[in-house]
């Protein structure tokens, strides 16, 4: 399900496709090249600034295609921390997309290095019992311009360049493959954003099917995997998905992509109390990622209104992690960033819509 705007989105479109849309209407190829050059060089936000483009083709692409509402709802945080950005899309949905400033213990003080975690849904479908974003239930999947318009927005707003995207917001990436992969391309291309492949990361809640699709991708593209549990029994009681790709099957996707890749994926761990945090469960962790070789990022656990979960005191949490550490896996801990702003995925719009605003 997608929402579809009244004239094609502009920043949805290939180099290729815009150049085959251009050639119907008579037009050169390099055409094509200076539309990309406006929309992701000088980051134009109307036809009318193309100024050396004829007056004729500005007012024929202004009147076929559209350029993206994101408009800023709500921002959270300040400059130098972790900043949540609420945007209302065209149809009034509500998605969030946050920016995560370095971390002085991977990247050194002083580090200008920013990552943004980009939504690809309105809700999610996948039920997490931890995660607010399907709270309110599935809306739609968002379009490959929605996607671009985040990072273009979140690049304007916080006046700063972005390194590093993370697909990792509200929604199940992998279940708008198509959309998200179509973003990618423009974002990783030259004529687009020209970001590189391996600084973009595909975050997955375990559909194994999909993560063998991205392992025969072309671009080498990072794959994050929110396991959450590291037995079938915890990872049934928190995460739906996995009754219908248990971890067996989620394994034997992960192993097809670190062979095909010939990269580490990395597994996320959103640490609850006395629900994933036991010494077992960290054994267990532990001898998986050994085995693909992969790394483990634990995150104490965003408490969320509504939901009974709580975050592990930090004697459970030092007590998880000398227990991974001991199983020789490449394991951290992130505690720092984005709990002063409710930054669990889809806390701010649902707080929002709680308010009376859209979903």
């Amino acid at each position: 399900m997608s929402f579809v705007p009244d004239k094609t989105p502009i920043h949805s479109l290939t180099l290729p496709q815009l150049q085959e849309k251009l050639s119907a209407l008579g037009q050169p190829a390099y055409r094509a090249k200076q539309v990309m050059e406006w929309l992701y060089g000088k980051r134009a936000g109307a036809f009318a600034a193309m100024s050396n483009l004829p007056a004729a083709l500005r007012e024929a692409l202004d009147g076929a295609f559209g350029f993206d509402s994101l408009e800023p709802v709500r921002t959270l945080g300040a400059r130098d921390t972790t900043r949540k950005f609420l945007f209302r899309l065209a149809d009034g949905a509500l998605i969030e997309t946050v920016l995560i400033p370095a971390s002085p213990a991977l990247y050194g003080e002083g580090s200008d290095r920013r990552t943004l975690c980009i939504s690809s849904q309105v809700g999610c479908a996948y039920g997490c019992r931890f995660c607010a974003s399907g709270l309110n239930g599935f809306a739609r999947n968002l379009h490959a311009g929605e996607i671009v318009g985040q990072f273009l927005r979140a690049e304007t707003l916080g006046g700063e360049r972005i390194q590093n995207i993370v697909f990792m917001g509200m929604g199940e990436p992998l279940a708008n493959f198509d959309n998200v992969m179509q973003a990618i391309a423009i974002l990783n291309a030259p004529w687009g954003v020209g970001l590189g492949a391996r600084h973009m990361t595909v975050s997955t809640s375990g559909l194994a099917p999909r993560i063998r699709d991205l392992a025969a991708q072309p671009l080498q593209i990072r794959l994050a995997v929110s396991l959450h549990g590291a037995t079938d029994a915890v990872r049934d009681r928190i995460m739906p998905v996995n009754r219908k790709y248990p971890l067996a099957e989620l394994l034997s996707a992960c192993d097809e992509y670190v062979a095909r890749k010939n990269q580490r994926i990395t597994f996320e761990f959103i640490l609850i109390e006395e629900i994933n945090d036991s010494l077992e469960q960290a054994a267990e962790l532990g001898r998986i990622a050994r085995r693909l070789d992969a790394k483990i990022n634990c995150i104490p656990y965003n408490p969320v209104e509504g939901l009974a979960w709580k975050r592990p005191s930090l004697r459970r949490q030092d007590a998880f992690m000398a227990a991974l550490e001991r199983t020789g896996a490449d394991a951290t801990i992130r505690r720092e960033k984005g709990v002063d702003i409710e930054a669990a995925c889809g806390q701010l719009r649902l707080q929002v819509s709680r308010e009376g605003g859209a979903a």
